[in-house]
């Protein structure tokens, strides 16, 4: 494009209206240059020549997919600048939406700050913080390069043996509306009297946001993933759609489909729920992302019939689609169902404006390449210590004390003699759990952070002994002299289908780790999960105080600050805590409802005035 042609170029202009820069350029692109711009790939197809040569919309890196092992974001920035560099080089020069799974901080990345999971954020009902959380997390992902993250997940679990559930802040929808404010945080506050609807970003050192997954992922039936929630619309819209209505309230840019289905009905193919209500009934002008290959799985067996899934999800609403392999099959047959109108060119359009539209309100098409300055804040102090905050204030006592008059916590931190044990005690892998360098996460120092043990070693005296052995010998356990025990215990890292689990039993033995130290020495058990898990009534009655520290992430700090005192407990059971699996699902409403502990509970060590 010439000079004096690209000074016509309305939609380069930075001054123009972005409704009018939206025409313009839709007015210059041809239909592969459209079916371009609603594909979404994996970055490990996306080369120069498919970049410009498809004028491909998006990449996204799947959970573990980067540039290097064990990356920081300066590898990463390097990254996404030579993927928009190629992208525009394309024709008309459209810059790409990078993407990445940022949901509980800047997770993929090394050395990132890693906040507990939406689970434990839910526990603090402190929608300011998860504001800052937003906030310090938009600047990491920034610093990386990448100006999109697909989070939060705003589910309501209905049942926690679904493999999603760390994924969500609460069971109680008011709890899941209240979070939401981390969108604030993420893209940025919109100004009085911003279009109900629009999609918002502040600036440069903001992000995309995506409300994840519309809609009803956390209310399938037994918890199975990606399965059935069977409910009345009602309901749906009550329980499972309200928080979707802050989230547009405060400008979020995009909005991810479920692989789950609404009685029977496939929501990556359901028009009612994906144009009907939510682009017209509740005015979302974002545009709508599929899931990862969830057009392949619109037909059995998985990857059959592609053409006609994606005329079922195109004409259903979706926008953009994650590929995120078969780009070349994708736009074929979206072409030619474009041109022999199965979808109408219409329906192609709407989904490209909507495309640009967060394109150009994020400031893309201005600022395409990372912006450098902000390496240095990746995992710096102010953000781990807003971490370790969020990690204090996530704790939830369950109990403190075989006699309610003779409270156990808070701890001695001048105990002569300490016994820490457990699977938990010593593995930052498994305190930050899934989505944690790698889809599914994993254990061991996969990151820079400070484990419970590492914890524990800081904050007692310089006269306290610490012993440390993760399954204690029958000569430790045998030894008069521990002044009390900590035993960390808790789930392996998992992500989706991996994570649904029937039993919800504590692994590793840990139930006979507790009885084992429980016998012998006063104990404090601290479980690290994403959600509740069977605590039999022995074990119960053995232990003396009982903590649920969910999926802390990097900061071990903010449990040590708790159990010895500096600051009180102030967490709330952010779910339902069962006395056994047959209970479920649980109904905090319902007569019948007998929890070990109930939604809302959570004690503190000082007695209120």
């Amino acid at each position: 494009m010439s000079s004096v042609e690209e000074a016509k170029c309305v939609y380069k202009n930075p001054d123009a209206a972005i409704e009018d820069r939206i025409s313009d350029l839709l007015s210059r692109m041809t239909l592969k240059e459209k079916v371009g711009q609603m594909t979404q790939i994996e970055r490990r197809v996306a080369t120069p020549s498919v970049l410009s040569g498809f004028t491909i919309g998006s990449i996204l890196s799947a959970g573990g997919s980067g540039p290097c092992d064990q990356p920081l974001s300066s590898d990463w920035a390097d990254m996404v600048d030579r993927f928009q560099k190629a992208a525009l080089e394309s024709r008309l020069g459209i810059p790409l939406i990078y993407g990445i799974d940022a949901v509980h901080g800047n997770n993929s990345i090394y050395g990132a700050t890693i906040f507990p999971h939406n689970i434990g954020l839910g526990a603090t009902r402190d929608a300011e913080l998860a504001q800052r959380i937003g906030a310090a997390t938009a600047l990491e992902v920034r610093a990386s390069g990448i100006p999109y993250t697909f989070a939060p997940c705003v589910a309501v679990v209905k049942d926690p043996r679904w493999g999603r559930s760390y994924e969500s802040f609460s069971e109680d929808t008011d709890v899941v509306r209240k979070m939401t404010a981390v969108i604030t945080g993420l893209q940025g506050q919109p100004p009085q009297g911003h279009p109900k609807g629009y999609p918002f970003v502040a600036g440069r050192n903001n992000v995309i946001a995506c409300a994840k997954h519309f809609v009803g992922d956390g209310g399938t039936e037994r918890g199975v993933n990606e399965g059935n929630t069977v409910t009345s619309y009602e309901d749906l819209e009550r329980i499972h759609m309200a928080p979707y209505l802050d989230c547009i309230s405060q400008g979020v840019s995009t909005v991810m489909a479920s692989y789950s289905s609404w009685n029977g009905r496939r929501l990556h193919s359901d028009h009612f729920l994906l144009t009907e209500v939510l682009k017209n009934k509740l005015g979302f002008k974002g545009f709508v992302i599929s899931d990862w290959e969830a057009l392949d799985r619109l037909s059995q067996p998985k990857g059959s019939n592609y053409r006609q899934c994606i005329s079922l999800a195109v004409n259903a609403g979706i926008d953009m689609i994650m590929v995120p392999f078969r780009y070349e099959q994708f736009a074929e047959d979206l072409i030619a169902l474009a041109e022999s109108g199965v979808v109408p060119l219409s329906r192609i359009d709407d989904a490209v404006q909507r495309i640009l539209r967060v394109k150009f309100v994020s400031g893309l098409f201005e600022h395409p390449f990372s912006d450098r300055s902000l390496l240095q804040i990746v995992g710096c102090k102010s953000h781990r210590e807003l971490a370790r905050e969020a990690v204090r204030k996530s704790l939830v006592l369950l109990k403190n004390g075989k006699d309610p008059k003779k409270p156990f916590l808070p701890l001695d931190k001048n105990a002569k003699k300490i016994l820490v044990a457990g699977s938990h005690a010593d593995d930052l892998g498994y305190q930050c759990g899934g989505w944690t360098g790698t889809w599914h996460g994993s254990s061991g120092r996969i990151t820079i952070g400070t484990t419970i043990l590492d914890a524990i070693k800081e904050a007692v005296g310089d006269n306290t002994e610490v012993v440390y052995e993760q399954n204690p010998s029958p000569s430790t356990l045998a030894s008069h002299d521990f002044s009390f025990a900590i035993v960390a215990v808790g789930e392996v890292p998992y992500a989706e289908n991996l994570g649904d689990d029937a039993e919800l039993v504590i692994p590793f033995n840990g139930t006979d780790v507790i009885k084992s130290v429980a016998e012998r020495i006063p104990t404090l058990v601290l479980v690290i999960s994403g959600r509740p898990l069977v605590i039999e009534p022995q074990v119960l009655e053995k232990i003396d105080a009982l903590v649920a520290a969910w999926l802390p992430g990097t900061e071990g700090t903010g449990i040590t600050d708790v159990v010895f005192g500096n600051y009180d407990f102030e967490g709330q059971l952010p779910v339902s805590w069962f006395r056994t699996t047959e209970q479920l699902p649980m109904d905090a409403k319902a007569n019948s409802y007998d929890p070990l502990f109930p939604l809302g509970f959570g004690l503190k060590c000082k007695k209120e005035d």
